[in-house]
């Protein structure tokens, strides 16, 4: 018998962004606390799924009822923590995999993390739930729209961007429409769709929410202000932009927010920690929710641990309370 609950930490992952998911996994597990939970890093590699002990030796997980033999003893797992950007983490496929074992997880289920992982079929969900939304266009790579079709359809500027995937990858802001089908060539290279939307000008807020003991809970957001003409994959990863935690906002306007974040994560019945970007449109006196990022990064710098640490909790702490929510799932 095990006194502490044994928890599967998962980090790597089947896409670019496994390079985010190892940088997340060594805040994680520096934060974990090892005196309450018995902790196994499962690398999600296409070869395997792979233990490695401390003494260097490698086990892999039987996918049958996804658990480890180690010197001939099996270990099972009670929960598992999902710290995996891109697929199969982010997207869904593990939820429905440990949904068929009966093992609960630390993100959103199945179909959330599906539904989310798609931006375009994101936004559709939350503007018919009456949450503000830019006006986009989503296109599929075997069926092409011509530029102009674009042009005469959407406001310059736009953000073209792949549909499914995060990190920015792929990603062009374009003010006209000779730009378009460079950016659009671009954003098809990572993925077979693209959306096409209107920009939204305002200040750019993300606000890290997740559930504890049956309460949710909104981080103190941070404003990001981009040195590069947007969010892209170097303002987040190699400090082109300036983020502010907690952002210097009027309460009012703060309260708004995190009302917008709170119905989001409801209307998406979401669990774990998720994280939503949102800008605040100054004219419309509205948040706008660009888009749900349902296994957010934890490096050291990324932005979840600074509202974190905001919030004057430890990320010990945290991370024993989104344990314990999937725990509770038993």
């Amino acid at each position: 018998m095990h006194a502490r609950p044994v928890i599967a930490f998962l980090t790597g992952g089947y896409s670019g962004e496994a390079e985010i998911s190892y940088l997340s996994a060594k805040t994680i597990e520096k934060n974990i606390d090892p005196a309450r939970y018995e902790v196994f890093k499962i690398d999600i590699r296409k070869d395997g799924w792979v233990y490695t002990h401390t003494n260097g030796k490698v086990y892999f997980i039987d996918k049958n009822d996804f658990s480890l033999l180690i010197d001939g003893v099996p270990v099972y797992f009670d929960a598992v923590l999902i710290g995996i950007h891109g697929t199969p983490g982010e997207d869904g496929k593990l939820q429905g995999y440990f949904d068929m074992l009966g093992i609960p997880y630390t993100s959103c289920d199945a179909a959330t993390s599906a539904l989310t992982f798609n931006k375009r079929y994101t936004v559709a969900v939350a503007a018919f739930a009456g949450i503000h939304v830019a006006r986009s266009l989503h296109l599929f790579k075997d069926r092409k729209i011509a530029v102009d079709e674009i042009a005469a359809t959407l406001q310059f500027p736009v953000f073209v961007k792949p549909n499914n995937g995060g990190s920015s990858i792929g990603m062009s802001k374009v003010n006209a429409a000779d730009g378009l089908a460079a950016a659009l060539d671009k954003a098809f290279h990572e993925d077979d769709q693209v959306l096409v939307e209107e920009f939204i000008a305002g200040r750019e807020f993300t606000i890290g929410v997740f559930r504890s003991q049956g309460k949710i809970i909104t981080l103190p957001f941070t404003e990001i202000i981009a040195k590069n003409e947007f969010f892209d994959f170097e303002a987040k990863y190699h400090g082109k932009s300036e983020e502010i935690t907690p952002a210097v906002v009027d309460e009012a306007v703060a309260e708004k927010v995190r009302a917008a974040a709170r119905q989001v994560y409801e209307v998406f019945n979401c669990r774990g920690v998720v994280r939503i970007d949102f800008i605040y449109n100054e004219a419309k006196g509205a948040p706008y929710m660009l888009e749900i990022n349902t296994v957010p990064g934890q490096s050291e710098a990324s932005i979840v641990p600074q509202q974190v640490r905001a919030m004057k909790w430890t990320l010990q702490d945290f991370y024993s309370a989104l344990i314990d929510d999937a725990l509770a799932l038993k």
